[in-house]
């Protein structure tokens, strides 16, 4: 099966890489998409929630889906099911700490039981006939570190490619990612590896490329800044990254919300806005009561006059 392409990917994060999100980050150089993460059971049973999380435009294509589930003969379902839609590709995931999903054996809980994992990864490739690639973690306790024997095993199931957490489990998302660990699975595997954690620039990106990544993940630092993928771009290749203004960001900010809205609708749209646009203005002086009116507000056009007051206001002061 055809292993990975892009350079520069866009994480899946719950609640977060939604369809809008994705658009903009694709505009500004994120090369390879994947939706968030949705449940193989739910798909399996028609769940109108989740068919709606797979929402997906034209210019996101080629596109990823990321499942999670425990189950391969569900597993294999929702492959099946994808692969009718027009997917491009699979990811299981294998990586998230959140207590809600290891609780039942999936996410990370599946780096205890690698031999099952496998079994998923072998069922989705059957069923659906579509790469199919396994984004997991370091490993689960705090000083665990499973990495590289996991990376065999789902290469040996099939898998085209791997993206690796630096981190465990335990850590959640604190510092810091195990860089020597991605090094040795990178030379532990003839599969593709994409890198992930703590990439939020060019530096940091080109670490993770100097132990062997074919990719670099960027997650959390694309929140409220998708210009994150040109700046990482131009600064692998010595150029100089243009400052984003006050009024550009805003500009952007107000584009994401007014997609949320048209795509979700008012009420849906407005609240998931809420902690984008507190993210676009993380960085403007004031930030902490601007948020707080943020999240009071209740239309699209409180949250323009709220960007509109914030502009002026950096502008102003010369803030940015």
């Amino acid at each position: 099966m055809k292993a990975c392409e892009p350079l520069l990917y866009l994480a899946p994060m719950a609640g977060v890489t939604d369809s809008v999100f994705r658009r903009l980050c694709r505009a500004y150089g994120a090369a390879g998409l994947v939706t968030e993460m949705v449940s193989a059971k739910a798909i399996c049973y028609g769940d109108r929630h989740t068919f709606e999380l797979l929402s997906c435009g034209e210019e996101e294509k080629p596109l990823t889906v990321q499942l999670f589930g425990h189950e391969p003969e569900i597993l294999a379902r929702a492959a099946e099911k994808m692969a009718a839609m027009g997917f491009a590709s699979l990811d299981l995931n294998a990586g998230c700490p959140a207590p809600k999903i290891t609780r039942n054996g999936e996410g990370s809980s599946l780096l205890r039981s690698p031999q099952l994992a496998a079994q998923c990864v072998e069922a989705m490739v059957k069923a659906s006939g579509l790469p199919v690639s396994v984004k997991f973690r370091k490993g689960i306790g705090r000083e665990d570190d499973v990495a590289v024997e996991f990376a065999r095993c789902m290469e040996q199931a099939g898998a085209c490619h791997l993206t690796l957490h630096g981190k465990t489990a335990a850590q959640m998302y604190a510092p810091s990612v195990d860089l020597d660990c991605i090094r040795r699975t990178v030379q532990a595997v003839s599969i593709p590896v994409i890198g992930n954690g703590e990439v939020e620039d060019g530096a940091s990106a080109r670490r993770m490329l100097e132990l062997g990544c074919a990719g670099v993940m960027v997650g959390r630092a694309a929140c409220g800044d998708p210009w994150v993928f040109a700046r990482i771009t131009a600064q692998l290749n010595g150029q100089e990254s243009p400052a984003v203004s006050a009024a550009e960001r805003m500009r952007v900010a107000m584009a994401h919300v007014h997609g949320l809205v048209e795509e979700k609708g008012a009420y849906v749209g407005v609240r998931e806005a809420r902690k984008h646009l507190a993210w676009y203005m993380r960085a403007f002086r004031g930030a902490a009561a601007l948020r707080a009116r943020i999240n009071a507000a209740c239309t699209e056009g409180e949250m323009a006059a709220i960007c509109e007051e914030a502009c002026a206001m950096q502008e102003r002061e010369g803030a940015l």
